[in-house]
């Protein structure tokens, strides 16, 4: 199993977590935690975009993916759905994803993102293709 920390040695992190301001605290292949604020991801009526949740899923999906694939191998996203709940005004959104799957070829999370009140705002399911060796 590769560490998170060999990732971001490895490839560092991709520009636009950086410009959402996406930090992920737990990686595992198994289970993710990363949380994004909310001011700088709205959209023009002040609440969180719904494509700033999409985005934060798919970073999730994609590192445990590569977690579970290993260094030498390509990861591409080849799916993903989302579902809101709730907007979000303000603070942070936290997201866990859950592998329900994690396969030779296609690994599968769900991810639950929760405002700071704990309050679920959005559901997503993501599912990563693994290529072949780089």
């Amino acid at each position: 199993m590769t560490d998170f920390n060999e990732i971001l040695n490895d490839r560092g992190r991709g520009a636009l977590d950086k410009k959402m301001g996406i930090e992920i605290t737990e990686a595992s292949p198994q289970r993710l935690v990363g949380r994004m604020p909310v001011e700088g991801n709205t959209q023009p009526f002040g609440l969180l975009h719904g494509g700033a949740n999409v985005v934060l899923a798919e970073s999730l999906g994609s590192v445990g993916t590569h977690l579970h694939a290993g260094p030498s191998r390509k990861i591409v996203g080849i799916e993903i759905s989302a579902s809101h709940h709730k907007s979000a005004t303000e603070g942070y959104v936290t997201a866990v994803a859950t592998a329900v799957t994690l396969g030779k070829t296609l690994c599968t999370y769900n991810v639950e993102i929760t405002n700071d009140k704990g309050e679920k705002t959005c559901t997503a399911r993501i599912t990563c293709l693994i290529l072949s060796q780089r």
